[in-house]
């Protein structure tokens, strides 16, 4: 019998407020506390946090300023020479993947957990949740959000404000909410 934590991981419905789950949250959280309260200037430890905190960084290059939200961290994967501007949130519940040479804009929210719209079923606590997979050279506006399950391809521009609901290809700007696609970029 599969936990928790494994239904999750593996997109199938678990339920949110297992036990083991909230010790993992409540760890996130702590650390994230402590990343949150150095100094901007102390970026060595500020570097030291995130390389035990994220999943995968590429590099030493990455930057996310702060403050900065996760649920987990572990599931998070960023490339190389990634920068994150302040209030950058992530619910990681399933994978999120960024590529190299990706600038995230302050006030961008990539969500993976997704909620039952029926209100009886989802105050089971019962969810699921769906991977992020954001590619190469990609600029995400401010105030951004990404919904479960997208995916963006490589040389990609997302304007400022947009709601990501759907997958937007390779060589692309896309806006708007939902965003859509309103210019090829030719190589």
């Amino acid at each position: 019998m599969k936990t928790e934590k494994e239904k999750m991981l593996s997109g199938e419905i678990y339920y949110a407020l297992d036990s083991e789950l909230i010790r993992e949250l409540n760890a996130t959280k702590d650390i994230i506390h402590k990343y949150n309260a150095l100094l901007p200037s102390d970026t060595q430890s500020r570097f030291a946090i995130l390389k035990n905190l994220i999943g995968n960084m590429a590099d030493d290059k990455a930057i996310i300023l702060q403050p900065f939200f996760c649920d987990y961290g572990k599931h998070i994967s960023v490339g190389k020479r990634f920068f994150a501007n302040f209030n950058f949130t992530v619910l990681d519940e399933a994978p999120v993947t960024i590529g190299d040479d990706c600038f995230i804009g302050p006030n961008v929210s990539i969500y993976t957990a997704c909620h039952s719209t029926d209100p009886v079923a989802r105050n089971t606590r019962q969810e699921w949740a769906k991977p992020v997979c954001i590619g190469n050279n990609v600029w995400i506006g401010g105030s951004v959000t990404i919904l479960p399950g997208v995916t963006i391809g490589d040389n990609v521009t997302i304007g400022a404000g947009s709601v990501v609901v759907k997958n937007i290809p390779s060589n692309s700007i896309a806006v708007g909410n939902p965003a859509r696609v309103v210019k090829k970029i030719e190589n």
